[in-house]
């Protein structure tokens, strides 16, 4: 049976001096995002917001989730040059918060790390003061990949899980769950601000949510997105069920009462959605609450 989209879902549509710029400035650096590459909900307001969500390493996806809007087919070549052209566009649009994200690359033996790693430094030569929030696959489960990027010091490491591990072999058929646990349990206990996210609506009860958010509160996320799952054409995997804000709220209360600094929840809630301001918050959460707990998530000496 066809779901009817709820009117909360309506947004209008914002334009900008600063949408195009960041338009324009992401045209002249032939980047990506994505923010359109994903049909984000949210894209039009975070441009007219003078932000934007880089997608790194091409366009063209190995993986094949019933999800997601971003193109499979045969991947590009990785492309030297773009983790320069990012940083140069993240110091363009004067972000204080730089999020990035990649296409799943199965095919390269690192899984596309060093790319991440490469981007991570330009920003931190051309925009030191920015934090850097990466969203990353789950390099087909490995560790050594996963060190390089931890190595390149990103502020914050995310990676979704999507939705419920009893969902996986229909919506996410190439992606593990306890391999997506993994990532984020050895990013946490090797002090890492880290985060994920799940949507909604794929037909999960709230039981099978609620030991989803447990799973990630025992990994040792900080931060979770909690969002709608919004199909991005009748081919894909077809909505089950709308969740009301209402829900969403209670959701969130539940994430947090299980251990989750910071929870976000709600339809349009995205990966990226207030990124920069969820993880500042945070950080001057800890660092009121007690300096011992802020220098060690943190590194510090």
């Amino acid at each position: 049976m066809k779901q009817t989209k709820p009117n909360w879902f309506r947004q209008k549509i914002h334009s900008t001096p600063e949408s195009k710029h960041v338009r324009a400035l992401l045209s002249s650096l032939n980047l990506n995002t994505v923010c359109s590459e994903a049909a984000c909900p949210n894209r039009n307001r975070c441009y007219a917001d003078g932000t934007a969500t880089f997608l790194i390493l091409g366009r063209n996806c190995t993986r094949n989730c019933r999800f997601c809007n971003i193109a499979g087919g045969t991947p590009e070549l990785v492309d030297p040059g773009e983790p320069e052209r990012v940083a140069l566009a993240a110091k363009g649009m004067e972000l204080s918060h730089v999020v990035i994200t990649s296409v799943t690359r199965d095919d390269l033996t690192d899984g596309g790390a060093n790319h991440f790693a490469e981007t991570v430094r330009w920003i931190r030569d051309l925009l030191p003061e920015a934090s850097i929030e990466l969203l990353v696959p789950d390099f087909g489960g490995s560790e050594r990949s996963l060190r390089i990027v931890l190595d390149s010091g990103p502020d914050v490491l995310n990676h979704n899980v999507e939705t419920i591990p009893g969902l996986y072999p229909e919506v996410r058929p190439g992606a593990d769950y306890r391999r997506s646990l993994d990532l984020l349990e050895i990013s946490s206990n090797d002090g890492f601000v880290t985060k994920s996210g799940i949507m909604l609506g794929f037909g999960e009860s709230a039981d099978q949510v609620i030991e989803t958010f447990a799973d990630l509160a025992g990994a040792g996320i900080d931060i979770l997105t909690v969002g709608q799952y919004l199909p991005p054409s009748p081919t894909h995997y077809p909505v089950k069920r709308y969740v009301s804000p209402e829900e969403f709220d209670l959701l969130s209360v539940k994430a947090s009462n299980l251990g989750i600094a910071r929870v976000v929840a709600g339809p349009l809630v995205r990966s990226s959605f207030r990124a920069g301001e969820t993880y500042k918050s945070l950080i001057k959460q800890w660092q009121d609450a007690e300096r011992g707990v802020f220098v060690a998530k943190k590194g510090e000496d």
